[in-house]
């Protein structure tokens, strides 16, 4: 660790601004002497990297109960989850647009703040949900989870904004790393622990039958799984929440600066004035890597359509608990995930970096549409597989289908850099980001297809 520590050191601060003022440049230095490295400052920022996407892969681990939930209309069990992608991508899309048009004066830690409220609201309310909202019509609790995954995007939107803002404040490249692997670490944990509340409390006998409405193809989710999963989500943004406002009072102390004063000098430290860049500009130069990036993750967006219907082969009244869909959907999930934080190591590697390699990252997300007619050699509904294997389904599907999207992935956004000038490099970044986001925009509506094949 205390070796970590001193590589991490290793890296410049900051650089010193040509024409900046005195009061600017005793401002920098106060900066300098207050962002030594700290595990603890390390570790909230992971923890901000988990609550960032955590809403979102929680909805998606959680689709078992959800199909409990719609299992009365066929038209809802059908198609919640292809909603669910559509609003979140386009929420998420839609306040991504707006946020970055309002910088002049935002205060970063303050939409932090904000998001976290609003997830600790939001899964409060899912867990209360699984007691009190018992006897509503399948209708009405389908029009309550849009709304919740709404809110969720929007907190999502507001996090994403403040915290690659108020972290770029700390000097400390270490911190920004920490917030990438918080984001894998939040498809992986979800999936845990839908996976552990229900075998923690599933009850089902052997030869009980199943009560998973018109289908019959898997038993229910038990109230109290779902309680208990969505109660552990809670916590964790409650952590979170009360992490980060303990960074800001310590940041703060450090610094002598107020929590105005630190917003503002993350957020809107004065630099020099910058040509900006045409698009058409960047998609010219750019146009191998943002329009693999957009593929990479629009193809993306079909796997929860597939996974939340894919059932084990080996699922019988008799079998173990973790073959039943309330378990097994979850895990499907995990090896995807999994798949996606190998996927980002990968490219670490200097032997299979292919930054430099445009034209074939490009191939190579086109190929991914490949594993699309995999997913029809699975157990789909229960009706049978045409690879009659689990293995098969959750690592040659699920886990290399996880790998790819998370190594494209990086190698488009890491590439990027390297194919515009110095001077359009930021620009660029923002340009790959929009990409990236458009594609899982326009992946969940076309899953609206998926979901009915």
């Amino acid at each position: 660790m205390e070796r970590l520590r001193k590589m991490w050191q290793q890296e410049q601060d900051y650089e010193p601004i040509e024409g900046a003022s005195a009061d600017e440049e005793r401002r920098r230095q106060e900066l300098r002497e207050s962002t030594s490295f700290s595990w603890t400052e390390y570790s909230i920022f992971l923890l901000l990297g988990v609550a960032m996407l955590w809403a979102w892969n929680m909805l998606l681990a959680a689709g078992p109960y959800f199909q409990s939930r719609f299992a009365s209309s066929d038209r809802l069990l059908d198609n919640f989850q292809a909603s669910e992608l559509a609003v979140s991508s386009i929420t998420n899309l839609g306040s991504m647009l707006v946020l970055t048009n309002m910088q002049a004066r935002a205060s970063y830690p303050r939409r932090i703040v904000v998001s976290l409220l609003i997830n600790l609201l939001a899964f409060a309310l899912l867990a209360l949900s699984t007691w009190f909202a018992l006897g509503v019509s399948a209708n009405a609790y389908f029009a309550f989870l849009i709304v919740i995954v709404f809110v969720t995007s929007l907190a999502a939107g507001l996090c994403q904004n403040g915290v690659f803002a108020f972290v770029s404040g700390f000097a400390q490249p270490a911190y920004t790393q920490a917030i990438m692997v918080g984001q894998g670490v939040a498809g992986v944990l979800p999936c845990i622990a839908q996976i552990v509340s229900v075998l923690s409390v599933t009850n089902l006998q052997p030869g009980e039958p199943s009560d998973d409405g018109p289908r019959g193809s898997a038993p229910a989710v038990p109230g109290t799984a779902a309680f208990a999963y969505f109660i552990t989500a809670t916590v964790i943004c409650a952590s979170t929440l009360a992490a980060f406002l303990y960074l800001v009072r310590q940041n703060n102390a450090k610094s002598a600066a107020t929590y105005q004063d630190m917003a503002s000098s993350v957020g809107s430290l004065e630099q020099p004035e910058r040509n900006t860049v045409p698009l058409t500009v960047l998609l010219r130069k750019l146009r191998w890597l943002a329009a693999a990036v957009f593929l990479t993750f629009t193809v993306t967006m079909m796997f929860p359509i597939y996974t939340q219907r894919i059932l084990s082969v080996n699922a019988t009244h008799s079998s173990s608990r973790l073959f039943q869909a309330p378990s097994f959907i979850p895990l499907a999930f995990l090896f995807w995930n999994a798949g996606d934080l190998l996927g980002r190591l990968l490219p670490a590697v200097p032997r299979l970096s292919l930054i430099h390699r445009p034209k074939l990252i490009f191939i190579l997300s086109i190929a991914r549409v490949c594993f699309i007619p995999l997913y029809h050699l699975c157990n789909i509904r229960g009706q049978g597989a045409v690879v009659d294997s689990d293995v098969f389904y959750l690592i040659v599907v699920q886990l290399l289908f996880g790998i790819s999207n998370g190594y494209l992935g990086s190698m488009c956004m890491m590439g990027a850099a390297e194919w515009v000038e110095p001077e359009e490099r930021e620009a660029s970044g923002g340009f790959m980001g929009l990409c990236l986001v458009a594609g899982l925009a326009f992946g969940s509506l076309i899953s609206f297809f998926a979901a009915r094949a």
